[in-house]
């Protein structure tokens, strides 16, 4: 087997949420990494978003490489069908892992687990820890408020603008896509488009 052209990390909920197009952004996601000879990197459950994108993506021909602790084997249904999956000790060795397969980093609409997965690999990255490229999907306004709360914290200085440079927000995920692969130096935009 062929090594993918790049690895996406993404993180997004364990549930489908409550708006359909939810799960068509994922099925979006999914696909554009397959399509597009790449590989998936996310949680390893089969449930909600987690399951629709791994499923999409396997649908596409990409691969899928599935991370869940032991303790989550059951409770998020862990995914058999992935090309690789690894199911680990402990939180903390999901998402080292999970970030070492990964050359870039794309959260979609999930839950607390999305958000603390996102806000840590944001922190790793300012302070130097990596410098894979980060994504936010803000999918329908799901994310405008959190958005809102944290330009309220560069304005209490609590935070630099550079900080929030280091994630890239938009709403279209074949959109975001392509300019995190690229600004990870895995290929020019004229591979990417004519693929």
């Amino acid at each position: 087997m062929t090594s993918p052209a790049f690895s996406v990390c993404v993180y997004c909920g364990s549930r489908p949420g409550a708006e359909p197009h939810h799960t068509d952004a994922a099925e979006r996601v999914g696909r554009w990494i397959g399509e597009h000879g790449g590989q998936l990197v996310y949680g390893g459950g089969c449930n909600g978003l987690m399951g629709t994108v791994a499923q999409a993506t396997l649908a596409a021909g990409g691969r899928v490489v599935g991370v869940i602790p032991q303790a989550l084997v059951e409770k998020e249904w862990a995914n058999h069908n992935c090309t690789e999956l690894h199911v680990v000790d402990t939180m903390h060795e999901r998402k080292r892992l999970m970030a070492e397969h990964a050359d870039a980093f794309l959260a979609l609409p999930g839950g607390i687990g999305t958000f603390e997965e996102f806000f840590e690999v944001w922190t790793w990255r300012q302070l130097g820890y990596h410098d894979k490229p980060i994504g936010l999907l803000n999918l329908g306004g799901y994310y405008d408020g959190l958005l809102q709360f944290l330009r309220g914290a560069v304005q209490q200085q609590f935070m630099g603008e550079w900080q929030m440079d280091l994630v890239r927000v938009d709403s279209n995920a074949t959109r975001l896509l392509p300019d995190l692969v690229q600004a990870a130096g895995l290929s020019p935009a004229a591979r990417l488009d004519a693929i």
